[in-house]
C-alpha cells in the first residue's frame, strides 16, 4: 500500500494546555515575572515537542498486510500477517491497529509498540463462520505523543475482496431418483445411444426405474428390491431446485432452513460432478440463479460462488417450478430441496414430472428446527405422484462432521518418541498483499 494513498488526521487532546499558552504570553507581557517565563517555555516545549512528535510518526509508520488462500470454506482457518514498520528515529510508543473488514466475527486488532528503525511482524487466525462476500481492509493506525497532547490516525484504504462458500459436507445414502435413461453409470464414451451392456453394480429401487432392470436373485435375498446400474450409459443431468421462499423458511443463523438448504445444494452439487452428472442450480431468492447443467470444474466454482451469495426472497416454490416449464427437458432429474408445507407446489411439480421429468424431492422435517407442521401428508401426497422423498432433520446438519474447515489447518500425528509430524497441512502457503 503506497503512502499516496493513506488518509491522515490529526487531533489535539489538551484543550487546557492551548488556552493557557496564550494566557501565559499575556501575563508575561503585562506582569513580568520568571514564573511565568518558566511555565511559558516548559508548556510551549511540551506542546511543541508533541507535535513535531506525532507529524513525525505519520511520516514513519507504515502497516503491509498479508493474506493465505484467496477464498474459503465456511469452517476454513483464515491467516494473515501484519507488519508495522516505523522508518523515522522517532518510537511509536503505542499504535492501535484497527482491522475494519466486513467478515463477520473476525476479531483481529490490537494494540503493539514499533521502536525507531524498526519493523515488527505477527499473525492472526480466524475460522470462517459464515458464506457470502467479504473484504479484508481497510487498515487505521492510530498513535500519539507521550504525553497525550495529539494524536494522529492513518486511514489506509487497501482492501482484498474475500468469498466465503457454503461447506461441503458428507451426506447419508440419498439415492437421487434416474432421469429416465437406461441406468446410472459412469460415461465411458460421449455416446448419444443409449445401450444396455455389462453391469456395473446394484443400488435400492427407486420409483421411475424400469421394471426390467431389478436383479431379482440380490431382491429376494435381502427382501428389498435392488436395480442393475450400467458401465457405458450416460449419467442423467440433475437441476437441482432450491426453495428460498422467505416465508417457508425456518429457524435462524446457522440453524435455519435457508443455512441448511445452502449446504445440501452445495454437496449434492458437488457428490454429482464427481459422479459424472451434469448439474445447474435454480433458486429464486433475493435474485434469481439459473445455471443450466454443466459437467465441468468451472461449474463446481459456479455453483458454490452463487451459493455463498444467495439469500431468502419473496418468491414461492410454486412460482420458480411453473417458469421453468419451458427449459427443462425429458431425461433430467430434478432434486428438490424445500422445508415448504404449503402443497401449492405439489401441481406445478406433477405437471414437470408427467414430462418426463424424474424428482426426487428433499423435504426439511419442520418439528426437528422448533417449528409446527405436519410432513405426513405432504409425503404421502408425494409417494401417491410416485415421488421419492427424503425427509431432513436438523441433527442431520448440527453435527461435528458437518462444520467442516480444512483450508489452513494443521494436522499433527505425535511419534513415540514424542516428535511432531505433520499429517495434513494447507494446500497453499504463499502470502498475498492485502490490497495490493
Amino acid at each position: 500500500m503506497s503512502q499516496s494513498t493513506r488518509t491522515v488526521r490529526f487531533q489535539g487532546h489538551a484543550l487546557f494546555w492551548t488556552g493557557l499558552i496564550p494566557l501565559l504570553i499575556l501575563l508575561q507581557l503585562f506582569f513580568p515575572s520568571p514564573v511565568w517565563m518558566a511555565l511559558l517555555v516548559g508548556m510551549g516545549g511540551a506542546w511543541l515537542l508533541a507535535y513535531v512528535w506525532v507529524h513525525a510518526l505519520a511520516g514513519s509508520l507504515h502497516l503491509e498486510r498479508e493474506m493465505r488462500f484467496g477464498w474459503a470454506h465456511v469452517g476454513d482457518r483464515l491467516e494473515e500477517r501484519f507488519t508495522l514498520a516505523n522508518t523515522g528515529l522517532i518510537p511509536a510508543l503505542w499504535v492501535e491497529v484497527t482491522d475494519l473488514s466486513t467478515l463477520p466475527d473476525y476479531h483481529i486488532s490490537q494494540v503493539t509498540a514499533v521502536g525507531s528503525n524498526t519493523r515488527y511482524s505477527w499473525k492472526t487466525s480466524q475460522v470462517c463462520s459464515r458464506r457470502g462476500m467479504y473484504t479484508l481492509g481497510p487498515t487505521r493506525l492510530r498513535t500519539g505523543d507521550p504525553l497525550g497532547l495529539f494524536s494522529v490516525s492513518i486511514d489506509i484504504p487497501g482492501f482484498t475482496m474475500l468469498m466465503v462458500m457454503p461447506a461441503i459436507v458428507p451426506l447419508p445414502a440419498i439415492e437421487i431418483a434416474p432421469g429416465g435413461r437406461a441406468g446410472e453409470g459412469r460415461r465411458a464414451r460421449p455416446d448419444p445411444i443409449e445401450r444396455t451392456v455389462s453391469t456395473r453394480s446394484v443400488r435400492p429401487f427407486q420409483p421411475g426405474d424400469p421394471k426390467r432392470w431389478i436383479h431379482w436373485p440380490l431382491s429376494i435375498r435381502h427382501q428389498q428390491l435392488y436395480v442393475r446400474t450400467f458401465d457405458s450409459t450416460p449419467a442423467s443431468d440433475w437441476w437441482i431446485f432450491l426453495d428460498l421462499d422467505k416465508t417457508a423458511q425456518i429457524g435462524e443463523g446457522w440453524n435455519s432452513t435457508e443455512e441448511h438448504a445452502v449446504i445440501l445444494a452445495a454437496s449434492l452439487a458437488d457428490r454429482g460432478l464427481r459422479d459424472g452428472h451434469a448439474v445447474g442450480l435454480a433458486a429464486a431468492g433475493e435474485e434469481l440463479v439459473w445455471l443450466r447443467p454443466e459437467r465441468t470444474p468451472k461449474q463446481r466454482l459456479d455453483i458454490l460462488r452463487a451459493l455463498a451469495l444467495v439469500k431468502s426472497g419473496n418468491t414461492h416454490l410454486a412460482q420458480l417450478l411453473q417458469s421453468a416449464r419451458p427449459e427443462l427437458h425429458r431425461g433430467f432429474s430434478l432434486i428438490l430441496i424445500t422445508p415448504s408445507m404449503d402443497r401449492g407446489w405439489l401441481e406445478p411439480l406433477a405437471l414437470l414430472a408427467r414430462g418426463r421429468l424424474t424428482p426426487t424431492v428433499l423435504l426439511f422435517e419442520p418439528n426437528s428446527y422448533g417449528a409446527g407442521g405436519e410432513i405426513k401428508s405432504i409425503q404421502s401426497m408425494l409417494a401417491s405422484l410416485g415421488m421419492a422423498t427424503f425427509v431432513i432433520h436438523r441433527d442431520l446438519l448440527d453435527r461435528p462432521e458437518a462444520h467442516p474447515g480444512h483450508e489452513g489447518e494443521w494436522e499433527w500425528r505425535v511419534t513415540g518418541l514424542g516428535r511432531a509430524i505433520p499429517v495434513r497441512k494447507p494446500a497453499d502457503l504463499s502470502w498475498r498483499k492485502v490490497g495490493g
